[in-house]
């Protein structure tokens, strides 16, 4: 009888280890569903108990453990190993974040507006590329990813281009031009909650912060998807958009960036 109990019990384990390891992170990376369900809602609080800290806390002592101060591209490089090898999170990522890299060295934009920082990963990313005396503004809801983005941006050494901002979209986008002195941005790239990009959008229209040729570029246009955005945004003759197919960060699962031009 304890025998069979101990058989049942290893095997289950054996099979629960199975799963964890190799099964549900292939089925993730495939699936959009998947993906979303395991990282963001089973494991990433699993992690948080287990390790009495947070997944933005794990980023920075990987980044802290990784990465060589003052150097940007060596604090995205250990980011990005640490969401292939150890922990997924939702950065731009690194296949998108070329994509990221080609349009901010095209436009060489000197004010930059970014709508959702968390880590700050996309914030090193865009500010290591940015031309003398360019700086980007970005914006963070959330109190505590605030704290490990300022941490994370300072470690790569650019906080003298990047202002990080707390609190909703919604209430700065129409104090930027009287609190920061902004005219208009060059590039804005919106990578924040997704039914945030369509009202955002027009916020930012009525505010007069977009001049002709500034350029919108939107992240996780596919998964987890912003359709009304989309709709508006292609359907819409102040804009031109072109749309570059990609995967969603650290898998197989398609996604994509939204550039959009405003035409006046």
């Amino acid at each position: 009888m304890w025998g069979t109990l101990l058989y049942g019990c290893t095997g289950g384990a054996a099979l629960l280890y199975v799963l964890y390891r190799w099964l549900i992170p292939t089925a993730a990376q495939y699936h959009a569903g998947v993906a979303l369900l395991w990282y963001d809602v089973i494991l990433e609080p699993l992690l948080d108990t287990l390790s009495q800290s947070t997944r933005p806390q794990r980023i920075l002592a990987a980044v802290q453990k990784n990465a060589t101060r003052g150097n940007p591209r060596s604090v995205v490089a250990a980011i990005d190993h640490f969401c292939r090898q150890k922990e997924w999170a939702m950065n731009v990522g690194d296949e998108k974040g070329l994509i990221l890299d080609s349009i901010v060295t095209e436009t060489n934009p000197s004010s930059v507006l970014e709508l959702g920082t968390y880590c700050g990963y996309s914030s090193v990313r865009i500010a290591s590329l940015l031309p003398p005396h360019a700086k980007i503004i970005t914006l963070e809801f959330n109190p505590a990813n605030a704290v490990i983005a300022r941490q994370v941006i300072a470690w790569a050494g650019v906080e003298d281009k990047v202002q990080l901002v707390e609190g909703p979209s919604g209430d700065w986008i129409p104090k930027m031009k009287e609190q920061f002195g902004v005219k208009t941005f060059d590039l804005v790239f919106l990578d924040h909650w997704k039914d945030r990009y369509l009202p955002d959008t027009k916020l930012m229209e009525e505010c007069g912060l977009l001049r002709k040729g500034s350029i919108l570029l939107a992240d996780n246009v596919i998964c987890p998807g912003t359709p009304e955005y989309l709709e508006y945004i292609r359907n819409n003759p102040r804009y031109e958009s072109r749309y570059f197919k990609s995967h969603l960060e650290y898998t197989k699962v398609e996604d994509g960036l939204e550039k959009s031009v405003f035409l006046g």
